[in-house]
């Protein structure tokens, strides 16, 4: 499917707010609502737009720890927590990478004592590294036209 100018507008203004309504999105492009919930419709249909999420704000639900961590899995160690992972209600996001550790995951916790008890679910799969998380610096990065290129 081509993604033309008016289908990158509607990809960056749904990046910056999902609910934003069609009608809202076609007064900003100068489309109609239709054309632009057809235009939608076939980007879902493409799998070029592959689902809508609700961002949470993790501190006011009573986590007060955001961290990075990666691991470098033991041998024959990697597929069982490729599988076990999934599980983990901590995790918010968790890639397999190269370089010498083979996953990194954003993780989010109540305190100090849950990160412990959760690197204790991970050493039996391999070596950690953990990251506490400061403050988020970008919060939200469209992918236009331009960065697609």
């Amino acid at each position: 499917m081509q993604i033309d100018e008016l289908n990158w507008a509607i990809l960056t203004r749904l990046q910056q707010n999902a609910r934003y309504s069609f009608a809202e999105i076609g007064r900003e492009i100068g489309l109609s609502s239709p054309a632009v919930a057809e235009r939608v419709k076939k980007m879902e249909d493409a799998g070029i737009i592959k689902g809508y999420k609700t961002q949470i704000s993790y501190h006011k639900t009573g986590h007060q720890l955001k961290a990075i961590i990666t691991l470098r899995a033991f041998m024959g160690r990697l597929k069982p927590f490729l599988e076990k992972v999934k599980e983990f209600k901590e995790v918010s996001n968790c890639y397999r990478i190269t370089g010498n550790e083979n996953i990194i995951m954003e993780v989010v916790l109540r305190d100090q004592s849950h990160l412990e008890e959760f690197i204790d679910k991970l050493i039996t799969y391999g070596e950690t590294k953990t990251h506490i998380v400061l403050s988020q610096v970008v919060e939200f990065a469209a992918i236009d036209k331009n960065r697609a290129k």
